[in-house]
């Protein structure tokens, strides 16, 4: 019976279906590929390895002991300054508590005295695991060997976390481990990290944050140092003492868990208050040098960290656009009474760049200030309205570049009230002077033909054409933006920079190359950006120049120099003045944009608080007088060049009153206009190939007076911006009583003017009378109108 029962082995059905023999072959093949394949990607990823890490690069000891902080270098390779502090307190192991050494082990590499090859492959997996489940960077699978070469070796930007990156840093790690031992490895760790406020190394920090050596902190004091590398900045118990007793009882629980403390020490630390022991918030001592170049150093390390670096963990040698006799020679201007102010509390910041490369060599962000570091810069600030000086890029530059506008161009400051309000514009001195050219209209910072102009161009094409300069401007604006736009100084010599280069801009850089220890090196010089056409620049360049020799800058004019320049004053608002009725008649603040074609210098001045006063007297003329005293100096022994005329720009002498009637170049009663090849007059004469105008065309007035004209189509703006110029006025007076026996150049050329303009005026058939029955009509209508206007 037994045997009728057996599965019969060689029956038909088990021929027909041989099952078990096939599916063992099935499986042995899948097995054997996987092993195949398996020790394929190990062969090419040992490969891979060998290939990436032939490459990396050496490591010393030295490279492990010194801090992470990167240094500043000038353009000719000398040292400037570190960016840490300037006493490092390193400590040895010897002096290093275990209680320290067991709370980094615990918190940031629980199997650090475990690892034999300075990478821990568990913690690798796990992290890749995290990672991939919150598709992010949630957690890191460094070891503190690792970490140690990073800090010492590798920048920390994440645009250099690759594959070859990563590989050599393991060699490296590996390497490390081999030459040093675990105590070593953790003594070169805790002197190099990061511990904020220019602080490098665990034992500097206890005695900033503590006033103590590391052997003297208590056990929760010990955490918070352990924990901070990991975020200095986030964890300050200063600023942030929430955030840093988190990380504090992160790190006691991690001690907890790698039974390093006990449950009662760990119950008694983290109920000690964050802020136990914790010394007054000091500013660590610096240096002069430090101070002077506070506002630039602040802007450096901005920029580097824009390009993916970390200037405080990558020890990077950071070479830096600072001329230090310059940066040295601005500061000693605004702080030693050379340039009168109108208090101590009257504030600057200015800029000055090379337009050539859009290199900033100097800049000033306050004026007696403390002896703090990366302190409020006033050179980056752009909350505060440009006045006038935004009228070559935001209106006269884009009617020459788009409109191919002359400098004869006939503009009509007459009465206008911006379109769809009842909101009147006004002129600095609340008259209106009727038709003029554009290029007497900008010289003498005259806000009706700027607004004008800007109607003519549109907002959104000015936009666009100041944007390309540097210079942000809504392309939905109101018309008053063309007497005023929110700007900073480095904004403004950048945008008045392209002018000077022949309408090239460059974009102001504090930081021209960064190196990190691995020999990777970023150059971020570049040969800039056609903005315009070269005949718009040295057209505007050729207007601009007249702001000096008779314009509303003559207080910045410097004898015999080829410059440019454009002033620029705001007036407080109405709400403002309901506060301070006392500030009626004095600017809020008060700007000046200048260049020669070595350099470009935008100065703002005034106040950072209403309560703190107004810019009167000489100090309504601070920024001119700095311009002036400061470009004096920048160009002492270098070569005063002019600019050279484009064969795209020409020259044309034109009847005073006119814009295209051309006259003989020994006319009088007539000057010299520059128009945009294709779009000047005929000439009937024969060309003039001087390009240098006569001394006398300097002191032509090219206005003429004509009926109000209401006529002018705008775009309507909420609220008129507010503003008035004192300078101004002050320029205006002066050329009203200069007499022909003053000694002084610029009084002479004004005196000139009037003389010029009453005989230009008594040849148009409009009288000097009707004139002065205009203007006085004018200011009639003006009276008891409280609108101020940006100029």
């Amino acid at each position: 019976m037994a045997d009728n029962n057996q599965k019969p082995t060689n029956s038909r059905m088990a021929n027909l279906h041989p099952e078990g023999k096939p599916r063992k072959k099935i499986w042995l093949q899948i097995i054997k590929w996987f092993f195949i394949v398996a020790m394929l990607i190990i062969v090419s990823g040992v490969g891979l390895f060998a290939y990436y890490a032939k490459d990396a690069p050496s490591i010393s000891q030295a490279q492990l002991q010194s801090g992470g902080t990167s240094s500043l270098y000038t353009r000719d390779g000398k040292f400037l300054l570190s960016l840490g502090s300037e006493k490092r307190t390193y400590v040895n192991n010897d002096e290093i508590p275990k209680e320290l050494k067991n709370a980094i082990v615990s918190v940031e590499d629980r199997r650090f005295y475990k690892e034999g090859i300075g990478l821990d492959p568990i913690r690798i997996v796990g992290s890749v695991l995290v990672n991939a489940k919150s598709k992010g960077v949630a957690a890191g699978g460094s070891t503190i060997t690792q970490q140690l070469v990073k800090l010492s070796v590798f920048s920390t930007a994440a645009s250099q976390r690759t594959l070859r990156r990563k590989a050599q840093e393991a060699w490296l790690s590996m390497k490390v481990e081999r030459e040093f031992s675990k105590e070593q490895i953790l003594e070169f760790y805790i002197n190099k990290v990061y511990m904020n406020y220019g602080n490098y190394g665990m034992g500097t920090a206890a005695d900033f944050y503590y006033g103590k050596d590391l052997k003297d902190l208590d056990l929760a004091q010990t955490a918070l140092l352990a924990g901070m590398p990991n975020a200095p900045v986030t964890y300050d118990p200063y600023v942030y003492p929430e955030k840093a007793k988190y990380r504090r009882d992160i790190v006691l629980r991690a001690m907890l868990k790698n039974d390093k403390i006990t449950k009662s020490q760990y119950t008694q630390a983290v109920n000690e208050p964050i802020t136990q022991g914790l010394q007054p918030k000091k500013n660590n001592a610096t240096s002069e040098l430090r101070k002077v170049d506070d506002p630039y150093i602040k802007e450096v390390i901005s920029e580097v960290k824009s390009k993916g670096f970390n200037p405080y963990n990558d020890n990077l040698k950071i070479t830096v656009n600072i001329d230090q006799d310059a940066q040295q020679k601005l500061y000693d201007l605004v702080n030693n009474g050379s340039v009168p102010f109108t208090n101590d509390k009257m504030q600057v910041g200015a800029t000055i760049i090379d337009p050539r490369t859009g290199h900033v060599i100097a800049i000033i962000g306050g004026r007696k200030l403390p002896s703090v570091q990366l302190g409020l810069n006033r050179t980056v600030q752009t909350g505060r309205s440009t006045g006038s000086t935004v009228k070559p890029v935001l209106d006269y530059g884009p009617a020459i570049e788009y409109l191919n506008w002359p400098t004869s161009h006939i503009l009509d400051d007459s009465k206008y009230v911006y379109p769809g309000t009842n909101i009147q514009l006004y002129d600095w001195d609340n008259k209106y002077e009727g038709k003029m050219t554009m290029r007497h209209a900008l010289e003498q910072s005259r806000n009706v033909p700027a607004v004008k102009t800007l109607s003519k161009v549109g907002v959104a094409r000015a936009s666009l054409f100041a944007r390309k300069l540097g210079v942000n401007v809504p392309s939905d604006s109101g018309l008053s933006v063309a007497i005023g736009a929110n700007a900073s100084s480095l904004q403004m010599a950048g945008a008045f920079g392209a002018f000077a280069n022949n309408g090239v801009y460059h974009k102001p850089q504090f930081v021209s190359k960064i190196e990190t220890p691995n020999g990777l090196t970023r150059n971020y010089d570049s040969s800039g950006t056609r903005v315009m056409k070269e005949s718009t620049a040295y057209i505007m360049t050729d207007m601009l120049k007249g702001v000096l020799t008779k314009g509303s800058g003559t207080q910045a004019r410097i004898k015999n120099l080829y410059e440019a320049g454009k002033t620029g004053t705001v007036k407080y608002s109405d709400e403002e003045l309901v506060k301070y009725p006392q500030y009626k008649n004095s600017p809020k603040d008060s700007w000046f944009v200048g260049y020669t074609k070595l350099y470009s210098m935008g100065i703002w001045t005034g106040y950072d608080n209403l309560k703190d006063g107004t810019p009167s007297g000489v100090g309504s003329s601070s920024a001119q007088l700095l311009y002036k005293q400061m470009m004096s100096y920048l160009m002492t022994d270098k070569a005063n060049k002019d600019w050279t005329k484009p064969s795209t720009v020409v020259r044309r002498r034109i009847a005073n009153g006119t814009q295209d009637k051309v006259v003989s170049p020994t006319a009088s009663n007539s000057s010299w206009q520059l128009f945009v090849k294709g779009h000047a007059p005929k000439n009937p004469y024969s060309e003039v190939t001087v390009d240098k105008r006569k001394d006398e065309d300097d002191d032509v007035d090219t206005r003429f007076d004509t009926e109000d004209d209401t006529s002018s189509k705008g775009q309507s703006h909420s609220q008129s911006s507010s503003s008035s110029s004192h300078a101004e006025q002050q320029s205006s007076s002066q050329k009203q009583s200069s007499t022909s026996n003053n000694n002084n150049s610029n009084n002479q050329n004004q005196n000139n003017n009037q003389q010029t303009e009453n005989k230009s005026n008594n040849q148009n058939n409009n009288s000097q009378q009707n004139t002065n029955n205009q203007n006085n009509q004018n200011q009639q209508q003006n009276q008891g109108n409280n609108s101020n206007n940006n100029h």
